[in-house]
This record gives C-alpha cells, sequence and structure tokens, in this order.
C-alpha cells in the first residue's frame, strides 16, 4: 500500500509534481505511464492513463491501495474569474463532497463539474455554469470516475486541479474528435488538424503547450506543500 495515488490524464500534468518527489521510479503497472516516488515524506504512486471515465477507472484499478486518492491535472475555468495557472481544489464533484488538503498555499475552491467530453466553446462552458442550478466553477473529465473508484475502495477522495483556459475561450480544434482507439488524444492527429488550419489552430497550441507547463509547475509547488 502507498500513502497517497495520484491519478491524472496525461504524463505532462504530473511533470512539475514528480520533479519535487525523491527516489522516483517506474512503477512498472500495465497502465500508460507510472511512477513511484516519496513526496513529503510519503510513498506515493502517480498514474496517467489518458482522458475521460473509462481510462480513470482503469488506472485506480491497476494502482496499488492507497490512504488518499487525488484526481489532479489540468482542469478548464467556468468561473470567469478564475486564470491560466489557478490552483483549483474541488470542494464537490458534481455534487459529492470531497476532501480538503492541509496547505498554507493560496488557491480557489469550488464545485467541479465532471463530464466525459472537452468542452469547446465559451457558450458551452456558460451554460455548465449557470444552467442547472448548480454553479460548478471548473470542468474536468476524469474526477467523478476517480472518486466513485476510491468511494469503492475506501480511500480518502481529492480533488487538485490547476487552470488550463479561461471561461471565455473556445477553442478552434474539437479535441473530441482527436483522440485514439483508446480514447487517448492522439498527437498525430491533433498536429495534422492543426495544419490543416495554421493560422488559428498553431497558435493555440503553442499557447496550450505553454499553459500546460505553467501548470504542471503550479501543481508541483501546491502538492510540495500539501498534506493528506
Amino acid at each position: 500500500m502507498c500513502k497517497v495515488l495520484l491519478v491524472a490524464s496525461d504524463p505532462r500534468e504530473l511533470t512539475g509534481i514528480l520533479a519535487r518527489c525523491r527516489d522516483v521510479a517506474h512503477a512498472g503497472l500495465p497502465v500508460w505511464f507510472a511512477r513511484t516516488g516519496t513526496l513529503n515524506g510519503e510513498r506515493i504512486t502517480a498514474i496517467a492513463n489518458g482522458p475521460g471515465r473509462k481510462l480513470a477507472a482503469a488506472a485506480v484499478e491497476a494502482a496499488p491501495r492507497a490512504e488518499a486518492i487525488v484526481s489532479t491535472g489540468w482542469c478548464g475555468a467556468l468561473d470567469p474569474a478564475l486564470r491560466p495557472g489557478d490552483v483549483f481544489v474541488a470542494s464537490s464533484v458534481n455534487g459529492a463532497a470531497c476532501k480538503q488538503p492541509s496547505t498554507t498555499r493560496p488557491h480557489r475552491t469550488g464545485e467541479l463539474a465532471s463530464i466525459d467530453r472537452v468542452v469547446t466553446s465559451a457558450e458551452e462552458k456558460h451554460r455548465l455554469h449557470t444552467g442547472n442550478g448548480h454553479s460548478p466553477a471548473a470542468v474536468e473529465m476524469e474526477a467523478a470516475a476517480v472518486a466513485r473508484a476510491a468511494r469503492e475502495r475506501g480511500a480518502a477522495f481529492y480533488c487538485i486541479r490547476a487552470v488550463l483556459d479561461t471561461a471565455e475561450e473556445s477553442f478552434t480544434l474539437d479535441f473530441n474528435r482527436l483522440r485514439d482507439g483508446q480514447g487517448r488524444f492522439s498527437r498525430p492527429r491533433i498536429l495534422a488538424a492543426g495544419l490543416a488550419r495554421p493560422w488559428a489552430a498553431v497558435p493555440e497550441l503553442f499557447r496550450l503547450n505553454a499553459r500546460g507547463r505553467l501548470c504542471s509547475r503550479a501543481l508541483g509547488d501546491f502538492f510540495a506543500d500539501c498534506r493528506f
């Protein structure tokens, strides 16, 4: 058993956290990416297995038992007050309460919407934020499945994310159409789609890549001062 299991979508979401760990090693698990290490004196396992509920649930299933399970990585803002690089700690996921970590670092908190697709337009973000009687502040694709798996295992569940895109932004590319047969985002398909619309899509991809690095550093800084 490890102390904390971290579940992300993409390995890049974990780079800042793993940079803060000691004794990082390959975990040898049947998933896309898995590492073990020591963070704040506690043993962790960090897994990235792709976007969406199915792949997130498979990540937890393949992992060792843990006292705490954390859904982490990037998210999209629904609340216009959230900015790129902000750390967002969910108070609830789809209405189900989450544990809150102990930390002295600044962060935002609120309800998280977890849905099984990329929200690609500012209009849909606005509807999610205001349209169903709730006011979720951010959205992503894996946390609901990870929360369910944590409950089944009797583990404490946390959700800690960093904001990649703002509530006002729409994507030029429909990333939902750019996934491979396993459900992961296909870099060759994304590159081909970007080159088909270079004036709009290529700057967007560069911007998202830079923001991803910002978000990964923010998560690393946050987890380095975080207790579960």
